[in-house]
């Protein structure tokens, strides 16, 4: 299984008590949460390390703020770091608050985002 279903529960339950309409779709060897038919969030499994992440994508703003968190990595699937995109790594996701943070950060930052080509 490329993601932890566990955490894929606590995303959804935090999705839910928002009231957040979304829905799921298998992606980046883990599963990403879409609003509004655009990618907000997703918890994918690093293959390196084996950690849990949750991938956010996030505004300019906090995308750089995000940088600077010790719990943060840039989004690099591809061998190139995606702009706007991180993983927050296991040590930011310990309680339900902290992971409430980082969905409520993209939900925040989902009206503005444009919907990728299909």
């Amino acid at each position: 299984m490329p993601y932890n279903e566990t955490l894929l529960q606590r995303i959804r339950e935090i999705l839910m008590d928002k009231q957040a309409v979304f829905s799921e779709k298998k992606m980046f060897s883990g599963v990403c949460i879409m609003v509004d038919d655009k990618m907000c969030c997703g918890t994918h499994i690093d293959k390196k390390t084996g950690e849990d992440v949750l991938l956010c994508r996030l505004s300019e703003q906090d995308y750089e703020a995000a940088l600077e968190d010790v719990s943060c990595t840039p989004m690099n699937f591809t061998g190139k770091p995606m702009k706007g995109y991180i993983y927050v790594l296991e040590i930011g996701l310990k309680n339900q608050k902290n992971l409430a943070n980082w969905i409520q950060k993209c939900l925040d930052y989902n009206p503005l985002a444009k919907k990728s080509k299909k």
